[in-house]
């Protein structure tokens, strides 16, 4: 019977559950509500079907939910979570079994210990493991930033590449008009045949040009693909669709003022810091004691015998607990100097990117409102002195190139804009794309 009871013990012991804190319920919350966007019933969620009709946050969307560095990011994030569970709980209980043999057993004490942890213990050790699964989601959070960044990167010089493609087919065209006009002043005896081979030496150059610029699609297309996280063997996505222009509601203070309370890099220092502080707490708790106790029987005597045991740590090496109390002190505070390092290398790089995209706005605009309106009428000036024979062929030729640079200029600008603004609001600010399937 005693047998019987110490194994039905153990069978209902096996089915108990310890105490959640109040760290786990709500990281479990966390974990749950990311989860149902991210991985619900643990299985990706239906990916959007890419074609040339897609918009951007289609490609984002995509590529969040398929890159394997987010996917991993995810999932340390979520065995972070569940080792709060581990943390806390109170050891396994042990079964223990004694017998005295005089050729036959004259003694049978099977019984049962459990260890208890002293007091605060396993409650500290679970702030621990939870201010770490806080940093594990930082992390996740800053995977999902960076690989919208590199989709939305590889999107626009996509885009910058198609566009200088189609002016340097505009212009091919022009030369090839510049090069009959040449020659018909040639054939009425107006200019010499040097005329004609400069407009065919300018054509050739910008045809090697352009056969340069459609090779050069082939590694950004890879770029992209890497972004949308697609294997080799998966087909290439289709070219991205129309442009799309971003946009952001923040401004000046307001976006430096985000950036302190959202930017991924800070809120990964932060985490540390709260981590080294539930460490001090743990070493702290090191002079604390531990507790055995146990009871065994003696399943032979008549009646039966009971043999209570406790036992009880001695913490009592104390330069032991002193240096790991100071080195848990010494942990935070190099966590709070790294957090502060970090706050002055954000408040740089937002003043530096800010800096560039206010300059690249300017541009910009000069370029739009200005610079390419003024060479284009200044080509068609030269163009109508050079068949009335003001002007020679190279100040038209001049006058050609001068437009044909300030298009790609203006192209470059704005898709620099864009991956200006871009790493501004996901990478320094940490503003999530629509639909991250973040915390809010």
């Amino acid at each position: 019977m005693t047998v019987l009871a110490v194994v039905l013990a153990t069978l209902i012991l096996a089915g108990c559950k310890g105490a959640s804190t109040p760290g786990e319920r709500q990281s479990r919350r966390d974990l749950g509500a990311v989860s149902q966007a991210y991985r619900p019933h643990q299985a990706r969620p239906p990916l959007p079907v890419l074609s040339t009709n897609s918009t951007l946050d289609d490609f984002l969307r995509f590529a969040i939910l398929n890159h394997p560095q987010v996917e991993a990011a995810y999932y340390d994030w979520a065995e972070s979570v569940e080792r709060i569970t581990v943390e806390r709980s109170m050891p396994d209980p042990q079964i223990t079994f004694q017998a005295y043999i005089q050729n036959v057993f004259t003694s049978v004490m099977p019984g049962l210990m459990q260890a208890f942890p002293g007091p605060g213990k396993l409650s500290a050790a679970a702030n621990v493991a939870t201010a770490e699964s806080k940093s594990k989601y930082a992390a996740f959070e800053t995977a999902v930033l960076q690989i919208a960044f590199a989709l939305k990167q590889a999107y626009f010089q996509l885009w910058f590449l198609d566009q200088k493609i189609e002016i340097n087919r505009q212009t091919l065209d022009l030369l090839a008009n510049l090069e009959k006009i040449a020659r018909a002043q040639n054939e009425s005896g107006k200019v010499t045949l040097q005329d004609v081979y400069r407009a065919q030496i300018e054509r050739d150059q910008l045809a090697t040009e352009l056969a340069n610029l459609e090779d050069s699609r082939r590694p950004l297309t890879a770029q992209l693909k890497a972004a949308l996280g697609l294997s080799r063997e998966q087909p290439d996505p289709p070219q991205p669709p129309l442009f799309q222009a971003s946009s952001t509601n923040l401004t000046g203070d307001a976006l430096l003022d985000t950036a302190f309370a959202r930017n991924p890099r800070l809120k990964a220092m932060e985490a540390e810091v709260r981590l080294a502080e539930a460490s001090i707490a743990v070493a702290r708790k090191s002079k604390v004691p531990d507790f055995t106790a146990g009871l065994s029987a003696d399943a032979l005597a008549s009646p039966t015998l009971y043999w209570p045991q406790a036992s009880m740590t001695l913490p009592i090496w104390r330069d032991k607990i002193a240096a790991q109390i100071a080195a848990a002190q010494a942990a935070r505070s190099a966590a709070q100097a790294r957090l502060s390092n970090e706050q002055l290398a954000v408040t740089v790089d937002f003043a530096m990117k800010s800096y560039d995209y206010r300059e690249v706005t300017r541009n910009l605009a000069l370029l739009e409102n200005q610079l390419v309106p003024e060479a284009r009428q200044s080509l068609e000036i030269a163009r109508a002195g050079y068949l009335s024979g003001q002007i020679d062929f190279f100040n038209l030729i001049d006058a050609e190139r001068t437009l044909l640079n300030f298009q790609l200029t203006e192209v470059e600008a704005r898709a620099r804009r864009e991956i200006v603004l871009a790493d501004l609001s996901l990478t320094i600010a940490g503003v999530a794309p629509a639909g991250a399937p973040l915390l809010p």
